[in-house]
């Protein structure tokens, strides 16, 4: 088994050279590629360091699988090249979700879309993936027919510079505290603008935009949550309405999903369904103030759900709070299983 990961030196590529040592690959030929900027950097994988080599030196390697993780616009040069070369690539960026022809797969709900043949399969976002795992069992008992999603997402989601910034400002403001009078400084002043990763101060603070703002008003992140999830359970019809929150947090994403459906439902049953579905945790004994929170998923591969309630404002609607490691189920974690599955496919 020869595997490459794009992107190895970033933040979501770091996590994906773990997972794979977690999941059984630690003796694969694994390949860390990335730009030219990193070449000649090592970067640790099981019990060795592997070289950083070239995308296109990767190419021509042949891998098995490439798991993308460098970004849209290196998708849409390279992934088309690693497939023409037959290896299947398993891409975790925005460039092939919207495409017809490609596959978003999330292994527990639709893993069967994936034909023989297809050598491009997209990792949907990180926000969409927990969601929908948590609803698709839910989807199938009751159908769904309207959802009302607001996310509070991890800066990682952003990336290490957001990290930096955060962890530079929370600095800052401790260096701050301690000062008085004409010594004190801004932040822009002690530290510039290098890290800079939001228009805003994050610390201590929040703020309702996550990727770019579309012409309607919403944001790419919220359009995302629209999109995928029709896909992905393959409905359509399902009427979605989304706000993103970045949050000064680094566990993973948190959501209050509202979910509207077609049936009744009875509430044990529907926690029932939850707490059986594959992937999915049952966190919700809100009396004893047992709830998903990001501190406790940090590092862990299930999607957690609780607040499990029904709406009381309108009839056949729940309410539930969902939270999972963007970085791992989010991205990594996600498109390492579709890998896996794939590998148990192709063996029978």
């Amino acid at each position: 088994m020869k595997i490459a990961v794009i992107g190895a030196t970033g933040l979501v590529g770091s996590i994906m050279l773990q997972v794979l040592e977690e999941r059984g690959f630690a003796d694969a030929e694994v390949i860390a590629a990335a730009s030219a900027r990193s070449l000649g950097k090592r970067v640790a994988f099981a019990d060795r360091e592997l070289n950083v080599v070239s995308v296109d030196d990767a190419i021509s390697m042949k891998p098995d699988f490439a798991i993308f993780s460098a970004g849209a616009a290196a998708s849409r040069q390279y992934a088309p090249l690693f497939a023409a070369a037959g290896t299947t690539v398993i891409d975790n960026s925005s460039a092939w979700r919207k495409d017809a022809d490609k596959p978003l797969v999330v292994p527990e709900i639709n893993i069967d879309v994936v034909a023989d043949d297809d050598r491009i399969i997209a990792n949907p976002n990180c926000s969409t993936i927990q969601m929908v795992l948590a609803l698709s069992q839910l989807h199938l008992r009751y159908r769904i027919r309207r959802l009302v999603i607001s996310t509070y997402q991890s800066i990682t989601g952003t990336g290490i510079r957001a990290v930096n910034q955060l962890r530079e400002e929370e600095a800052w403001h401790a260096l701050e505290a301690r000062r008085v009078g004409p010594d004190a400084t801004s932040r822009v002043d002690a530290m510039g603008e290098h890290s800079q990763a939001y228009p805003y101060q994050i610390f201590r603070n929040l703020f309702p935009h996550g990727g770019d703002f579309q012409d309607d008003g919403y944001t790419t992140e919220e359009q995302k949550l629209v999109d995928e999830t029709r896909k992905i359970l393959r409905d359509p019809s399902i009427a979605i309405t989304a706000t993103v929150a970045r949050v000064p947090v680094v566990g993973g994403h948190s959501e209050a999903v509202n979910v509207e459906f077609h049936e009744e439902y009875d509430l044990d049953e529907a926690r029932r369904i939850i707490a059986s579905t594959p992937g999915v945790v049952l966190c919700d004994d809100p009396m004893h103030n047992i709830y998903p929170m990001p501190i406790n998923s940090e590092g862990r591969d299930e999607v957690f759900v609780g607040r499990i309630r029904r709406d009381l404002s309108q009839p056949r609607t729940l309410n539930l709070w969902v939270v999972a490691d963007n970085l791992r189920k989010g991205a990594a974690t996600n498109a390492i299983q579709i890998m896996q599955k794939l590998i148990d496919i192709r063996n029978k």
